[in-house]
């Protein structure tokens, strides 16, 4: 528990830095820290300076209380305090442009994805949404990044040929706020690339010690791609280009885990040649039209043009243009690395989940949470794995 003078120190130098002008200093309100706040099991100090960057503005320090209530503002951001030179590595020039052809893996795909189930969907993000929260900073953030690397593994064992295994690598990418992030990589038979697929596992609610079950944000993502995976490799799936599943952690903190991890392949020039992100693939608005949001702003365009091709052949229901911002999910990383990114999401992002950041983001709260529409997108993640990622024959 926190002291009412600790507090008070924490608001006081909030305060200090939002007289100069940044994007939060223009907000009307912002919310205080409540009296009877609890960090325990939270290692976080209010007080440390993070280097954030907003759209259109310069990066500024601000401190990790201003984080939280630029969350709480809606603003959007990269902490690239320790992923400064993401992007230097990388010229306008230089940028490899993948083809991405017409989808034509029809029976390879198909076959896959008749396979997919939303039983182990269900049980799966029935337990990765029981933790408390899955915050980055909380022992049980750490916590919930081990179960999902030991379901990972016990997926792995269970469903992989003993062949494929010793093709399968699983690494954690640490950080040092301790919730690492989770790739898996599938050795591809004659690899001019890697194909990327990603989700973040981390959740928050509007104060980090706060219950963020975070079912749809982004557990719903986090089980949809690990779907995929289990379906793939109980097929045998043998990748031409070399295949990545991850996981991310500290999306919710200006995302810090993918920005970590792009930065690595940037500076050791691997040649990724898409990155899809799954963020939010459960909620299905009551009244609208069940269908697939496809994001068209801050991606790439070709990729993008490919996504929307893969859910006309595989999937059975229709995409919709959207936008989501600056900065809002783990895509925007990639692409500042330089490479192709694209994200798809729930619905139209007007009609996504409202209860996300809050202790309703549960599977149980609505029947508008759809793991039917989460199957949907487990078929999407089997296409563009296959598709790109070619299959041996």
């Amino acid at each position: 528990m926190k002291s009412a003078t600790a507090l008070l120190a924490f608001v006081t130098l909030a305060t200090a830095f939002q007289t100069s002008q940044t994007p939060l200093s223009l907000q009307n309100t912002l919310v205080p820290v409540p009296e009877d706040a609890d960090f325990t099991g939270i290692n976080l100090d209010l007080n440390s300076l993070r280097l954030v960057q907003f759209e259109n503005w310069e990066p500024i320090w601000i401190t990790e209380l201003e984080k939280i209530q630029a969350k709480q503002q809606g603003l959007r951001f990269f902490d690239i305090t320790e992923s400064q030179d993401l992007g230097s590595y990388v010229t306008e020039d230089l940028r490899p442009q993948h083809v991405f052809p017409a989808p034509n893996a029809t029976e390879q795909v198909q076959g896959v994805i008749k396979t997919l189930t939303s039983k182990t969907m269900t049980e799966n993000l029935e337990k990765f949404s029981s933790f408390r929260n899955r915050y980055y900073r909380a022992d049980t953030g750490r916590q919930s990044q081990q179960w999902l690397l030991s379901k990972i593994s016990e997926t792995t064992i269970e469903f992989a040929p003993k062949a494929l295994q010793e093709k399968i690598t699983i690494t954690e990418f640490p950080h040092s706020w301790g919730q690492n992030s989770i790739v898996v990589h599938i050795d591809g038979s004659a690899p001019t690339g890697t194909v990327v697929i990603g989700a973040h596992q981390d959740s928050t609610n509007i104060w980090p010690f706060l219950p963020a079950p975070g079912a749809d944000d982004d557990g719903s993502g986090s089980v949809t791609i690990l779907e995929a995976y289990r379906a793939l490799i109980a097929a045998d799936f043998r990748p031409v280009q070399d295949v990545e599943f991850h996981w991310y952690s500290a999306e919710e903190g200006g995302l810090l885990g993918s920005q970590a991890v792009a930065r690595d392949y940037e500076a050791r020039k691997v040649p990724v040649i898409a990155m899809s992100q799954f963020d939010m693939t459960a909620w299905v608005k009551s009244g609208s039209r069940e269908e697939v949001g496809i994001i068209t702003d801050f991606v790439d365009e070709r990729l993008t043009e490919f996504n929307k091709q893969l859910v006309d052949a595989y999937l059975d229901i229709p995409y919709v243009e959207t936008k989501c911002g600056y900065a809002c999910s783990d895509h925007a990383s990639w692409a500042k690395a330089g490479y192709a990114s694209s994200f798809t999401i729930e619905s139209k992002f007007e009609n996504s989940n409202k209860n996300i950041h809050s202790a309703n983001d549960r599977i149980d709260v609505s029947p508008e949470f759809s793991f039917s529409h989460m199957l949907e997108f487990s078929k999407l993640a089997v296409a563009y794995i296959i598709e790109l990622g070619g299959w041996k024959a």
